[in-house]
């Protein structure tokens, strides 16, 4: 296609650029060095085997002094490759020759097509409600500031596309390559890890260069899409729309997030959003300078001769007094808040809502429809508090709190107790006025840690906070003792908290143990008829491998929504989604129409997590673009359900779910040498040296693999390029199938079932970004000898699995239909096979030197870790 060619001519600008720069500042012969490298490399990917000897030959002769800029190379062109990527995803070019490209105009031809009444399309916009969760999982590789000069180059490019006279295509080619430079001559790995303010600026700094603009941008093009496809406007308040953020409130095995941390980190989200919207009062300062105004403005403003400026002025005065006191109030643990403040969402809303009705009144609602409405539209959705922040938890450490309590008390230990005896402790203290805590008790310091957090939750209020996840939930107990430490603490509002169920088993058990919930009277009274649970896929998956684990997701959510329909409960489903397929990735839209029918109406909360908050609202372009998405996909959803599965596609999934876990467990679990093949073929034990995210990469320090996160579980597994966790055991689950004379129901499922449909094109996703002759060479290279035989029988695994799906799915190659993924993938494998052949060389030096490392190798290791990251798009 036309804009294949556009794609490849910017990658093509922004590699001489690189080339030039490495030239200048490197020499030519490094130059030529990494020009030789990237030819061989480019001609043993087409199918040259002399070509790639000579390139293994090669890196393996590099020097440690050239190791690194040769990884830096390689490793800075594919973040340019993304980028080029990014911004030409919305370039005109492609909204011009893809449909695919504006997902809610391309979601209307389907809705006429249906036949649908604009009264239900109306309503179903009415309930929609998306809240996405950005959370600071350890995946994203890029610093800050190298991201500040990639989205600099980015909007270079969208100005190039724009700018014809050949002096503005010269000074932007020249300022592209200054901010080349500037990426070159800075270093790309963060010397010590972020803390998590750290990580919650990052969050902050995201919505001000994106999301502040994309938010008024999406909601216009809705209200046009309202206009066409229901015959009326979207209203000002809505916020189909929201935000909410986990960085600085995610305690769960994190110990550097604090109650301390989280107050810091909620009164900065505080100080961010009123530092943005006096930037917006300004602006409207400027543009608002009429006169004519209702009377309840004139009053407001002490009849002003421009009442606007004068309202608008005094509201930026209250906001800079705020940003004032919280600039105090961060360094400081108690601090006195004045009355004048702005706290709350109305006090920043009601005099912008008066100003709108004044201009409407007056004759001005063309003014009134534009900066000002974009504005309030911000309000809305962002409120005083830029983001609620969630707080989650183990339930191990709230039952350890109650545990030392009933000791101190003399009852026995809580952790002890039988299921019906704590509830019955926990549902006698709950509506008890009496204070719970005696006030000699001297708890540990880990629980101590618990009760200023809770109180720090309650101090902090509704507006500025989420939900609370309870992680490794399993049990009604695990969300009572949450409501009754909220309730111990003072807690002034109904705060929603939410049972996270991770592991297969507890997805298996989530609906029995909501539906004991649901049958207390006490807890019916404090939900007031809205649910929230979380479904985990990283943990489910890393226990039961990606088809079991999607099978019982899809399981437990239909349950839920039959339990909460049955007591009239509206469910609000909380979807703990990772970027990689291992982790319950996929696209989007894809994702969203795959859940079970009627999973959707009480609302869809997602996380973001890592580096695809980047890849999805790094620009505000393709933050407007991925919103969209989102709302399209959750529309359709509503309005369009996908089928309810029959029988005979339950009996084959629950068969491919069981199955495929046992073989999947086989090899993780059971097979003698997997943990010492796991450490010698990934640089499993090498990426903690990379100062990533504020988390451990364990539970347990101590632990092996099972006690590994799920993160650096697929972080290190795409590394090698084998991907295992995010195929194994669907490949021989699906033959066993097939065994059986299973194919027409099969072709049924993938015909007629959109959640075995997007199983499947996952599936082909991964095996087409796999590569099993790198997987062999990091075997060939680092795995001792008698683990080979290991390797070798999961590469054969891989080969009959690609080969099984495409013979499933009737294609003659892996994404045949997905031209724009294969040729993303395709793209990058030049520059990607540099960095795994580099990256083999360094660990082989790294793991058999015994002098001390230099730190040019110990860098050039990192590099490649973050340059294969950017190439492979989902790090973990």
């Amino acid at each position: 296609m036309e804009h294949y060619a556009a794609l490849r001519a910017n990658v093509g600008l922004l590699g001489t650029q690189l080339g030039d720069l490495i030239r200048q500042h490197l020499g030519e012969d490094v130059y030529q060095r990494i020009e030789q490298i990237r030819q061989l490399s480019k001609e043993a990917r087409a199918g040259d085997s002399d070509r790639e000897h000579q390139l293994k030959q090669l890196l393996q002769s590099l020097s440690d002094d050239e190791l690194l800029p040769v990884a830096r190379a390689f490793a800075h062109f594919l973040n340019l490759a993304n980028l080029a990527e990014q911004q030409h995803s919305t370039s005109q070019e492609v909204l011009a020759e893809d449909p695919q490209a504006a997902p809610l105009q391309a979601m209307l031809k389907h809705l006429q097509a249906a036949k649908l009444h604009p009264e239900a399309i109306a309503s179903a916009v009415d309930k929609l409600a998306i809240e996405l969760v950005l959370t600071a999982h350890p995946t994203e590789v890029s610093r800050r500031t190298v991201i500040h000069k990639l989205t600099e180059i980015a909007d270079c490019l969208s100005a190039l596309e724009q700018q014809r006279a050949d002096c503005d295509q010269l000074r932007l080619r020249d300022r592209m390559q200054e901010l080349i430079a500037q990426l070159w001559f800075t270093n790309e790995i963060r010397e010590q890890r972020p803390t998590p303010v750290d990580e919650a600026k990052s969050g902050f700094a995201m919505i001000e260069s994106s999301l502040w603009q994309a938010v008024p941008a999406f909601l216009r093009e809705l209200d046009t899409w309202m206009r066409d496809a229901a015959g009326q406007a979207l209203p000002l308040h809505a916020t189909p729309v929201r935000f909410a953020s986990w960085m600085g409130g995610d305690r769960d095995g994190n110990p550097f997030v604090t109650a301390k941390v989280t107050r810091q980190v909620l009164l900065l989200s505080r100080w961010k959003a009123a530092d943005l919207f006096i930037q917006d009062l300004d602006v409207l300062s400027k543009e608002l300078s009429m006169n004519q105004a209702n009377d309840e403005l004139q009053q407001l403003s002490d009849g002003a001769f421009e009442p606007y400026r004068a309202v608008l002025k005094q509201l930026q005065q209250q906001l800079s007094n705020t940003r004032d006191w919280l600039t105090e109030a961060v360094s400081r643990d108690r601090l006195q808040r004045p009355a004048d403040l702005i706290w709350q969402r109305e006090q920043l809303l009601e005099p912008l809502l008066l100003c709108d009705r004044s201009l409407r009144e007056c004759g001005m609602a063309q003014i009134a429809d534009g900066r000002l409405q974009d504005t309030i539209r911000r309000v809305y959705c962002f409120g005083v508090t830029l983001l609620k922040l969630d707080i989650r938890q183990d339930a191990a450490r709230h039952s350890a709190v109650f545990s030392e309590l009933t000791r101190h008390l003399g009852l026995g230990d809580y952790s002890a107790w039988s299921e019906d005896d704590r509830q019955a402790f926990l549902l006698r203290e709950l509506p008890n006025r009496r204070p719970l805590f005696p006030r000699q008790w001297q708890p540990s310091e880990e629980v101590q840690e618990v009760l200023d957090t809770c109180e720090m939750v309650a101090r902090h209020g509704e507006e500025a906070l989420g939900t609370y996840v309870i992680s490794m939930a399993g049990k009604p107990s695990d969300v009572l003792a949450v409501q009754l430490l909220l309730k111990e603490a003072g807690i002034g509002f109904g705060m929603r908290v939410a049972p996270l169920f991770e592991t297969l088993s507890d997805l298996q058990q989530a609906p029995r143990c909501i539906e004991q919930l649901l049958a207390i009277d006490w807890y019916r009274g404090y939900i007031q008829g809205q649910q929230e649970v979380m479904i985990g896929y990283s943990d489910s998956a890393k226990d039961a491998g990606v088809l079991a684990a999607s099978w019982a997701q899809y399981s437990a959510q239909e349950a839920l929504v039959q339990v909460c329909g049955d007591a009239g409960v509206q469910l609000t489903l909380f979807h703990g989604r990772g970027g990689t397929i291992g982790r319950g990735g996929a696209p989007a839209h894809a994702a969203i129409l795959s859940q079970p029918p009627g999973s959707l109406d009480g609302g869809f909360r997602v996380t973001e997590q890592g580096e695809m908050i980047r890849f999805k609202f790094g620009l505000p372009k393709l933050a407007e673009r991925s919103l969209s998405l989102y709302a399209s996909a959750v529309l359709e959803g509503m309005l369009l359900p996908p089928p309810v599965p029959k029988s005979s596609w339950r009996r084959v999934m629950t068969e491919l779910a069981e199955s495929s876990c046992q073989a999947y467990r086989a090899i993780v679990r059971e097979h003698p040498d997997f943990v010492r093949y796991f450490r010698a073929a990934t640089p499993e034990q090498e990426l903690g040296q990379l100062p990533l995210g504020s988390r451990p990469a364990k539970r347990n320090p101590k632990g092996g693999v099972e006690s590994l996160r799920a993160i650096p579980w697929i972080f290190a597994w795409s590394q090698n390029r084998l991907m295992l966790p995010a195929w194994l055991g669907a490949g021989n689950a699906l033959q066993q199938v097939l065994d059986r004379g299973e194919q027409a129901v099969l072709a049924e499922m993938q015909q007629a079932w959109p959640f075995f449909a997007t199983r499947l094109s996952m599936l082909e996703m991964v095996f087409l970004k796999a590569d099993a002759e790198i997987s062999a060479y990091y075997d060939q290279r680092l795995v001792p000898a008698e683990l080979h035989a290991l390797g070798k029988q999961l590469r054969q695994q891989l080969a009959h699995d690609q080969q099984l799906l495409l013979s499933l799915t009737r294609h003659r190659e892996l994404m045949e239909n997905e031209s724009w993924i294969r040729e993303s993938i395709m793209l990058r494998n030049t520059y990607v096979d540099p960095l795994h052949l580099l990256q083999v060389e360094l660990l082989h030096r790294q793991r058999h030197q015994t002098d001390t490392l230099s730190p040019q190798i110990q860098r050039a290791l990192m590099v490649t870790i973050a340059g294969i990251a950017a190439g492979m798009r989902n790090s973990g």
